[in-house]
């Protein structure tokens, strides 16, 4: 009888075990997501999938990962390949063109297949951080308007800065002082000696001190899901790769900031100075200086011109459309809106 009950109480509990928790970019969107904001997160959220998912978790550690921007291994649609995945979002995005001087660029954009040139191009991919061509390339994928596109981030920061309270489509705040949703941008700044957060940069940024600066930003793809308290964010070039991060938000949701003191002023050492084998507790790749959160202000992608019509007799036809390289896919079909039923996978 005791052996009966507990065949029941284990097939109660089966359901709960082996059920999978929700992943943030396969939920609907919340009520009142914007279209621009969806289209910016169906974005981010098809290439983190093409990459199988890689993720650093909510303690800064790497908890998954796939291929890397170099390999000649195949992403999950088993077409597109890693480094030529990586040339795209440079072509693809504009952001090729400005690096024009840097050996390796004008190989890249060239067909694949020469031995010589994917070498070179190859080379570029590596010794030049695509992160900023990755988020232009989404920006560009969503139809985004009026979007800095640039092959460093501190552009577009900058550009939502001078726009003011009314930039568009994203303004500059303050990560430690308004809630992160869909579709925004969160920033870091890297290489720095000290933390500036928020407060430092809008001054370095009035003061047109931030030139070139290094810095890193990643798209919000999910706030607080279901109450978990984490932020998804997902960025391109993290840990060779496309990325997702999940941070820690308090019970507000508001962005757990590290590098601060106890009375809310920015410390004077670097955020991840004490990293070393001896000090893992120090080791943790979410503790960065999360100095600006772009809010996006746009509500809706740019409009898509339609086909021409069939042209009336005697009139010169339309001019014939480019096509991407068969050798360099220009993307994979987007995955179906969040709010749409997905089709099931292999």
């Amino acid at each position: 009888m005791a052996y009966r009950y507990l065949l029941c109480g284990l097939a109660l509990l089966a359901p709960s075990i082996t059920a999978h928790a929700a992943e943030a970019c396969d939920i609907p969107p919340r009520f009142g997501t914007s279209d621009m904001a969806k289209a910016v997160v169906r974005a981010a959220c098809g290439e983190h999938r093409l990459w199988y998912r890689p993720f650093i978790d909510r303690d800064g550690r790497i908890a998954s990962l796939g291929v890397t921007e170099a390999e000649a291994e195949h992403l999950a649609d088993n077409g597109l390949i890693a480094w030529q995945r990586v040339a795209g979002y440079w072509r693809e995005s504009g952001t090729l063109s400005p690096m024009g001087a840097i050996p390796g660029a004008s190989s890249c954009m060239q067909p694949a297949g020469n031995r010589y040139t994917d070498t070179d191009c190859r080379a570029f991919l590596i010794d030049n951080p695509w992160s900023a061509a990755f988020i232009s390339w989404v920006m560009t994928r969503a139809n985004v308007p009026g979007f800095t596109r640039s092959p460093r981030h501190i552009d577009y920061i900058r550009a939502a800065y001078q726009g003011g309270a009314n930039a568009m489509p994203y303004r500059l705040a303050d990560p430690g002082g308004e809630k992160p949703a869909p579709g925004d941008m969160l920033c870091f700044l890297r290489d720095r000696s000290t933390t500036l957060n928020y407060a430092g940069l809008v001054q370095a940024l009035g003061s047109g001190r931030t030139g070139n600066w290094k810095t890193h930003c990643e798209i919000v793809v999910s706030a607080n899901m279901g109450g978990d308290r984490t932020l998804y964010a997902i960025g391109g070039n993290v840990a060779n790769s496309v990325v997702m991060r999940k941070l820690m938000l308090d019970r507000t949701g508001m962005l757990e900031l590290p590098g601060k003191g106890n009375n809310g002023d920015a410390q004077v050492t670097a955020v991840e100075s004490g990293c070393s084998p001896g000090q893992e507790e120090e080791c943790n790749l979410n503790r960065q200086d999360w100095a600006a959160l772009l809010k996006l202000t746009a509500t809706a992608p740019m409009p898509v011109p339609l086909p021409p019509g069939p042209a009336s007799p005697g009139a010169p036809g339309p001019e014939p459309t480019p096509t991407n390289s068969p050798a360099f896919p220009s993307a994979a079909p987007l995955p179906p809106p969040p709010d749409e039923p997905t089709p099931p996978t292999r």
